[in-house]
């Protein structure tokens, strides 16, 4: 009977989850409180604010392979055509999309409606032109043996590779012209998304965080399609497969000449990937004796709703703490700092989607469903005397239809998190006035619960 009940729960919210995936637009995200009027803040520094196009032109990386000519032809006519599919690419490509705010309008009415509680104007999020600006060599990259037998690599497949990194730099580096602040913000999606889903979900946060950064937007070959078990499958060895594409990515955009900062967020099992793309290169400069913090220069690195098991999700964490041997070239047992600001998770014990993870890999935890006793005091000693983490819970009632994407259904969270990375608000301060349950543990008020 058990069994029976948890395919049926499977199945159901498969088809719920698989259903609508490849629409073509969708409602531009509601405005987080804090900048809804009366009394909201502005979304734009009205001081410096220009007449500007209401379209973004996003920065993609991307590891999707193309679609084919046959896999377009197939595409529904009431859909704009997808440039990239749910295959893998042997390599990586970059370019520009831009996302467009439709019907049609004029800077000024949509910085009215940003700032509406209840808008009176239709806005949707819209994907237009495409283009690939260049890719990375084919992998894997050519080697060639030397004059004394020895193996090494193609010097023509090794120009080729930072001839593509010098272009994405300087494509960054021309889009710092344009950007109040010379940062990235660098979103990384999860499952059940599509080329077109990922770019609106970056083109949200984008404009809500006022466009003050350069905005990017990591897409790999996440399944949308087809059987939801097969697909789940898929897309989570499509994320192991990416996480040398990600390692590789980040480490471009960090090392661009100018940058300021990097702010990386990422949502559902887009932070499986992330979590060991960011570790992997934390063991690189660890083993070099560098400082990770000052070699990627990443501010914040936020988890929307992990998709991950709670235990993995702490070895990617703190492996490092407990591997001395790894630390050979810091004096004195010294620890270094990975992160030049703070990690930060939202989670949800109320996320219905994460139910579906739990069954199918017999999860004790999600990292995505934590409540604040579920980190053991032991460990939340840790994390407080790091100084650098911390998790918030929401459990307030669901604002989309698995509860899975609250940072921007729900106004509470999507003004928390701008609070966060627009405005570097600590926990605590005005603005960010959680219930704070644990050491390194907070909560969204629910029905009435008094703020700190």
């Amino acid at each position: 009977m058990q069994a029976l009940l948890i395919r049926t729960t499977v199945t159901v919210l498969a088809a719920l989850l698989l259903a609508g995936c490849a629409a073509s637009a969708r409602q531009l995200m509601p405005t987080p409180t804090l900048y809804q009027l009366p009394d909201g803040q502005p979304v734009f520094d009205l001081a410096k604010d220009v007449q500007q196009s209401p379209d973004l032109d996003l920065l993609f990386i991307t590891d999707r392979a193309p679609l084919t000519a046959a896999e377009l032809a197939g595409q529904g006519k009431d859909q704009a055509p997808l440039p990239y599919g749910e295959e893998r690419a042997r390599g990586i490509a970059y370019g520009s999309a831009l996302v467009r705010m439709v019907p049609e309008l004029d800077w000024q009415t949509l910085r009215e409606q940003s700032q509406l509680a209840e808008r009176t104007r239709a806005v949707n999020l819209e994907l237009g032109e495409v283009r690939e600006l260049d890719s990375f060599p084919r992998e894997p990259y050519q080697i060639t043996k030397g004059p004394d037998g020895k193996i090494l690599r193609d010097r023509s497949e090794l120009a080729r590779h930072f001839e593509a990194k010098a272009g994405l730099q300087q494509e960054v580096q021309r889009r710092f012209a344009v950007a109040p602040k010379h940062e990235i913000l660098l979103y990384v999606h999860g499952f059940n998304e599509t080329f077109a889903t990922a770019a609106y979900t970056a083109a949200e946060l984008c404009h809500f965080l006022g466009r003050e950064q350069v905005c990017a937007f990591f897409t790999w070959p996440a399944s949308s399609s087809g059987n939801f078990l097969t697909s789940y499958t898929t897309t989570t060895e499509s994320a192991e497969y990416s996480v040398a594409h990600l390692k590789k990515t980040i480490r471009a955009l960090a090392t661009t000449p100018g940058l300021k900062g990097l702010q990386i967020l990422a949502h559902s099992r887009g932070t499986a990937l992330t979590l060991a793309a960011v570790r992997e290169l934390a063991n690189e400069a660890i083993a070099a004796g560098k400082e990770p913090a000052d070699l990627y220069k990443i501010d914040n690195l936020v988890l929307l709703s992990p998709d991950i098991d709670v235990d993995i999700a702490g070895q990617e964490v703190t492996s490092y703490l407990s591997d001395p041997e790894l630390l050979t070239a810091w004096p004195e047992g010294r620890l270094p700092r990975v992160l030049n600001g703070r990690l930060t998770i939202y989670a949800s014990p109320e996320d219905r989607a994460l139910r579906v993870s739990q069954i199918l890999f017999r999860s004790r935890h999600r990292v995505g469903q934590l409540r604040p006793e579920d980190i053991p005091e032991p460990i939340q000693r840790v994390f407080e005397f790091a100084g650098r983490f911390d998790l918030i819970s929401y459990e307030g009632k669901r604002t989309d239809l698995f509860g899975h994407s609250y940072f921007t259904t729900n106004p509470e969270v999507s003004s928390d998190l701008v609070e966060l990375i627009r405005f570097r608000k600590q926990l605590g301060e005005p603005g960010r006035e959680l219930i704070k349950t644990g050491r390194v543990t907070w909560m969204f008020p629910v029905d009435g619960q008094n703020r700190r």
